[in-house]
């Protein structure tokens, strides 16, 4: 069994960055594809981006791409997640998982953290 935890998570101007991070315990996180998926008040829980075990594949939802970057460090079984020049839309709960399809598909997810909020605006 796989415990996540996320923290990094706060307030920021639009503009600015954060960097989250995803801990895994009780499993190593090697053989997982990691997903980050984010749901703002009154919407549904939506990709975001995705990282291979190996770090081989990544994938990222159009509205983050070329902000966002994903990676991994399995010797320190950890995901992060860089997000830059973020924007009030971006303001949600981020949540990490664990799977073991390639998937931006939730369900397709076993294991999730229990989520670390991001505010963005001025």
């Amino acid at each position: 069994q796989v415990q996540l935890g996320e923290s990094g998570g706060g307030w920021v101007q639009p503009g600015g960055s954060l960097r989250l991070t995803c801990a895994a315990s009780g499993r190593t996180l090697s053989s997982y594809t990691i997903g980050w998926f984010r749901q703002a008040p009154g919407k549904d829980r939506e990709f975001v981006a995705f990282s291979r075990w190996d770090a081989g594949t990544t994938r990222y939802a159009d509205s983050v791409k070329g902000r966002f970057t994903i990676s991994r460090d399995n010797a320190k079984n950890t995901v992060y997640l860089q997000m830059n020049s973020l924007k009030p839309e971006d303001t949600a709960v981020y949540y990490c998982a664990a799977g073991l399809l390639l998937s931006s598909n939730s369900g397709h997810y076993r294991h999730w953290g229990q989520g670390t909020q991001v505010t963005v605006s001025s």
